[in-house]
């Protein structure tokens, strides 16, 4: 796709400090990390984002994810390790190709959630059902117009 750096990197006409790569995606440090060993896995296919991806290349980043978080850990000396993506500009999205980012965490780090000044609330188990509800008809009506297997 234009204009995407990771289409880019993936390309190769683009820079980056690959760890990993197999013929479905690519993984390599993030030039703007927010620890040292901070980096990013991405889908040789541009998809916008986790939500257009089919299920089995989602599956094959958070397996690469799984193998890659431990060893960066244990690379920079951390003692833990989050796996996140953003998907849409209000959920912090800046680069709109999928990615996979893989954060090895420190003991007191600043790095986290932020939770609303008001959490936890319990929500009630009335509203809990009525969203769940919505969800399971939504997936339902979805799963009678798509395709059975994922391309």
């Amino acid at each position: 796709m234009a204009d995407c750096i990771f289409c880019e990197i993936i390309q190769g006409t683009a820079p980056a400090s690959v760890v990993y790569e197999d013929a479905a995606c690519k993984a390599f440090m993030d030039v703007h990390p927010i620890h040292q060993g901070h980096l990013l896995i991405v889908p040789r296919i541009h998809y916008d984002e986790l939500s257009k991806c089919p299920v089995s290349m989602a599956g094959r980043l958070f397996e690469v994810a799984a193998r890659l978080g431990p060893v960066v850990t244990d690379v920079v000396g951390g003692t833990g390790f989050n796996i996140w993506t953003a998907n849409g500009k209000d959920a912090g999205q800046e680069v709109f190709h999928l990615h996979l980012h893989v954060l090895p965490r420190f003991a007191d780090d600043s790095f986290g959630l932020r939770f609303p000044q008001d959490y936890p609330q319990e929500a009630s188990r009335e509203e809990l059902e009525k969203v769940a509800g919505w969800i399971k008809t939504l997936l339902w009506d979805q799963k009678r117009s798509r395709p059975s297997s994922p391309s």
